[in-house]
């Protein structure tokens, strides 16, 4: 088992990293504003959903292989950059035909493709890899069991509060769509600011670093 006193840090740490506003963030938060909370609910699970099989890669030490290696670094950051545009693009052009629509109805953003484009944002995220790869190691007690379940544990950890966090900004975002549903001019223009912050988080995804 973990030491309390090393969970304690390793949360601590955790907590900093997820609270400060990233490019997941901002992409559930563009769903949630457009499609509603259900949406931004879907996409948050998607996005960690993907982070979680992050984890179990990294687990079993992919995140050394991406961490070393420029070329699958590069795959991956581009994969995802691409995906992005594409989903940013797509809002854009769409934009006009927004409307405000109940949550439960199943048009209303289906959920299990919302989900699954969430997923593809998540795991195609190569600094997801980079940081499960860099920190999760430091917490890890060789002497407290099975350094692999202790990896998959603390990646559980990371995905859970990641999921709350993202949850809970998505649900915000969700719930500012009653303010545009009595102007379809203010719903496009934020549909077309959506895709506008989607084309930008795949640009600046394409030119990141390893940093």
């Amino acid at each position: 088992m973990i030491g309390l006193d090393r969970l304690a840090v390793f949360l601590t740490v955790v907590v900093v990293l997820i609270a400060v506003p990233g490019p997941s963030v901002l992409f559930v938060v563009s769903r949630g504003v457009t499609l509603g909370r259900r949406a931004a609910v879907s996409t948050a699970v998607g996005n960690e959903a993907g982070l979680l099989v992050q984890v179990v890669l990294a687990a079993f030490g992919l995140g050394n292989v991406i961490e070393r290696s420029l070329l699958v670094f590069s795959v991956l950051k581009f994969a995802g950059a691409v995906y992005l545009v594409h989903l940013g693009v797509q809002a854009w052009r769409r934009r006009k035909s927004l409307a405000v629509k109940d949550e439960n109805a199943p048009e209303a953003g289906r959920p299990g493709r919302v989900l699954c484009e969430g997923f593809v944002v998540g795991i195609s995220n190569p600094k997801g890899l980079l940081i499960f790869g860099a920190v999760l190691p430091q917490f890890v007690d060789p002497h407290a069991g099975n350094v692999q379940v202790q990896l998959l544990l603390l990646g559980l950890i990371c995905v859970m509060i990641a999921l709350v966090s993202d949850a809970t900004w998505g649900l915000l975002a969700g719930t500012a769509r009653d303010w545009l549903a009595g102007s379809p001019r203010r719903l496009s223009w934020i549909g077309g600011a959506s895709g506008a912050v989607m084309v930008g988080l795949g640009i600046r995804l394409a030119f990141s670093g390893r940093e």
